[in-house]
């Protein structure tokens, strides 16, 4: 027996921010993206600068591909979803990792094909997955990123050594047995690993186990960072404002204020702002679509894109953002077989014999998500489960008020790794 809190799970977790601004372009030239990101935020000299991620040519690769995936995965979930969301597209590629080392054939072919490699590609996905782990954790002692993985496999059965191995070694995932038939029983113990992994965000993914399943894979990731000292709001500024939905109806938000120097970004769509938090590893992309245009429009605007496509800017910004807590739960079966892997999910085509020898496919993929944004930063966390079934800007100061629906990222500032992505609509 392990206890809980060393399970590792399979999930797929993903947070957006969506921001409303208002601002008008500029018709000056912006600096170049790159530029930006490899001299980092303004600090004081008293901040820390934090650390790059170091990673191969092909994991490098592999993160632009990663980023296109992500900005898919958002527009299919905006235009499937009528609520607000937040998702975790890293926690997405941690779990589709895990599950394409037990797969093989045209199974494995497609999940590459979806995370943006090509076929027979599973040790550099591996390799990347690995980089993440041990890397994002430890780039800001000011923020607070945790990352964890989980097999819990149906004592009745068994996964091969070879797949365990892999797992433990790229994912530092255990496997651990159960009794499958305490339904309620196992239940709670899964529920207890999430829980404790997500600072008690995800107190519950399961209500029961089913005992035809042959595993469970999970993946927990949880964020807590306060703003930067320079960016935090004062609780004193903030006040009731008007928020405009979707539909035009007006709706009283709490609304933090600020006039601060960030980094903008934008393009006809859309314009956004970055707010760093602790040393500046990690910061908030606020997504706000300009007058006219809808989040269907940036979402759009964002498919087969990266975040260095984009040029950024600095100026000083009359910042508005809702204070706001999002809560959200979804499957991905549907989505992940329309981005190109359907064999997974099919009694008939799913080939997993590299994890058992087992006749298996997935039953569902399911994700459970919350971020909570205030004055003094954000906390966010999610836990996307798997179970395996056996048979341009103004030159001057601008003004951004997220006062209608947007989109939000939580972003690592020197790849552009996308740790979560959401949508707040007021509602």
């Amino acid at each position: 027996h392990i206890t809980m809190k060393r399970l590792a799970i399979i999930a797929v977790f993903a947070v957006f921010l969506l921001g409303n601004v208002s601002c008008e372009k500029s018709s000056e030239s912006y600096i170049d993206y790159e530029e930006i990101l490899n001299a980092g935020d303004r600090r004081s000299k008293d901040d820390n600068p934090y650390k790059s991620l170091e990673l191969s040519t092909k994991s490098a690769d592999f993160l632009k591909k990663g980023n296109a995936f992500t900005f898919e995965l958002i527009d299919r979930i905006n235009k499937g979803s009528k609520e607000d969301f937040i998702i975790s597209p890293l926690s997405v590629q941690f779990l589709l990792g895990m599950v394409l080392d037990g797969a093989q054939g045209k199974t494995a072919d497609e999940i590459c094909k979806v995370l943006g490699y090509g076929a027979g590609e599973a040790d550099s996905v591996n390799a990347y997955c690995l980089s993440m782990l041990k890397q994002l954790p430890t780039l800001d002692k000011k923020t607070t990123l945790s990352i964890a993985n989980a097999v819990v496999v149906n004592q009745n059965y068994s996964l091969h050594d070879s797949y365990k191995t892999t797992v433990s070694n790229f994912y530092e995932a255990e496997v651990s047995n159960m009794d499958f038939t305490d339904r309620l029983g196992t239940a709670d113990k899964i529920n207890e690993w999430c829980s404790d992994q997500t600072n008690g965000l995800i107190p519950e993914i399961i209500k029961e186990v089913n005992p035809d399943m042959l595993v469970y894979l999970m993946n927990a990731v949880y964020f807590n960072g306060e703003w930067g000292e320079r960016y935090k709001f004062q609780k004193e500024n903030t006040s009731t404002v008007p928020f405009t939905l979707e539909n035009g109806e007006k709706k009283n938000v709490q609304m933090m204020k600020n006039n601060i120097e960030l980094y903008c970004l934008g393009n006809d769509v859309f314009t956004a702002v970055k707010i760093p938090y602790g040393n500046g590893a990690f910061n908030m992309m606020i997504i706000l679509p300009d007058e006219g245009h809808s989040l269907e429009d940036v979402t759009d605007s964002l498919k087969g894109k990266t975040l260095k496509d984009f040029s950024l800017r600095h100026y000083m910004v009359d910042l508005w953002l809702p204070k706001f807590e999002t809560k959200f739960s979804f499957e991905l079966n549907d989505i992940l077989s329309a981005m190109g892997m359907p064999s997974a999910f099919n009694e008939h085509t799913a080939d997993f014999k590299a994890m058992t020898d087992t006749d298996i496919f997935l039953s569902y993929v399911k994700q459970d998500a919350f971020i909570k944004v205030d004055e003094n930063g954000t906390e966010a966390a999610a836990v996307t489960s798997a179970g395996g079934l056996t048979t341009s800007l103004p030159a001057g100061p601008i003004v951004f008020h997220a006062d209608r629906p947007f989109l939000y990222l939580i972003v690592e500032s020197n790849t552009g790794v996308v740790l979560f992505a959401g949508k707040y609509s007021g509602k």
